[in-house]
């Protein structure tokens, strides 16, 4: 796929030939930071932030999103029966999005489109989505995406990669989509090729200061992992207020709930959280995950070792820095990691030895 430049001056101009042919999402300024939202006519997106508050996940996976619907009126046709909602499904670009955040989608696609199960709502509006990705020049200093399968200019998950390059942008078509929105806006001029996003690459690379080790996590016994010592004091400061599972591009739990309005219902999706104490809670009363260090240790068993275990493609994380920024009492994922690859490697050393 070519490289095409983008004056600064003829953006605005491709933005809105877009229009045509999409609903556009990017970043906004918030009353905190920015935040991902879809783009009002004459809108565009704002890239003076290092990154979203949120990430964009909500675009194929919304926080609440109806998905049934059904009447009890017994005067209605078809009444008591369940129907699917008509979702917007007309083509969407978010425009913009952090390459650690197209790599989460991708890692959400693992889990919503397998060869047993299909979500067929997160798979509509997925397919329905071009990722037009900004690559990361200036990161947090809590970012560890190159140690996470990640880095500032990757590229998985993306049907476009953008890089500012001063007075233009630079496009990298990397899909048959990517190359068809590029063809919408209007932005064909012949850019200057691979080299510029290779140094850019590693000029940004170089600026992480932060990283994990998961080296020894694949094989590493779980249970070991799951009995290990450390829980206690990890768990400790925890208050389950769930903002690191809603601010995290990965999470994907949800909950399925009825409400009813009259003689009218619907059936609605919204995002759940492994750190609400109602999460596991069964009717009869049992809850397998009772307690806070239950919950804290399920969060990153599941992160860091369960999910390598079932996809073997790396960990579940990206190493955005979100929940470490965020997090009110500032549990920080890249020490649980550390503590975890290190019982690892001491428990393989007294298996070896």
């Amino acid at each position: 796929m070519k490289v095409v430049k983008i004056e600064k001056n003829r953006w605005e101009a491709g933005l809105d030939a877009l229009r045509a042919a999409y609903r556009l999402f990017g970043p906004v300024k918030a009353k905190e930071g920015h935040e991902p939202k879809e783009l009002d006519q004459g809108e565009i997106p704002d890239y003076n932030m290092l990154n979203t508050r949120l990430s964009p996940k909500a675009i194929a996976f919304p926080q609440s999103e109806d998905i049934l619907e059904f009447s009890l009126d017994p005067n209605v046709e078809d009444h008591h029966i369940m129907k699917e909602v008509a979702g917007d499904l007309t083509p969407r670009a978010v425009i913009g999005m952090r390459p650690c955040d197209a790599r989460a989608m991708a890692l959400l696609d693992l889990n919503f489109d397998t060869a047993e199960y299909k979500d067929p709502y997160w798979i509509k509006a997925y397919e329905a989505t071009t990722f037009v990705g900004l690559a990361c020049d200036s990161p947090y200093t809590t970012c560890f995406c190159t140690t996470a399968g990640c880095g500032p200019y990757h590229e998985q998950g993306l049907d476009v990669l953008l890089t500012d390059n001063g007075d233009h942008y630079l496009g990298k078509a990397l899909t048959d989509k990517g190359q068809a929105l590029l063809d919408s806006a209007g932005w064909n001029d012949a850019g200057d090729g691979e080299s510029v996003f290779a140094d850019k690459k590693a000029a940004a690379e170089a600026k992480i200061v932060s990283a994990i080790e998961t080296d020894k996590l694949r094989d590493a016994d779980t249970l070991a992992l799951h009995g290990a010592p450390f829980w206690e004091d990890v768990s400790f400061a925890c208050i389950n207020c769930g903002t690191c599972t809603f601010l995290c591009p990965t999470c994907w739990c949800f909950d399925l709930q009825d409400e009813v309005r009259g003689k009218s219902g619907k059936r609605l999706k919204n995002w759940d959280s492994c750190m609400f104490p109602l999460f596991t809670l069964h009717t009869t009363g049992h809850n397998p995950r009772g307690t806070k260090l239950q919950r804290v240790r399920q969060r990153f068993m599941h992160k860091l070792k369960y999910f390598v275990d079932k996809y073997d493609t790396g960990t579940m994380c990206v190493g955005c820095g979100r929940c470490v920024r965020q997090c009110p009492v500032n549990i920080d994922i890249r020490k649980v990691c550390d503590l975890l690859n290190s019982h690892a490697a001491v428990d393989s050393c007294v298996a070896e030895g």
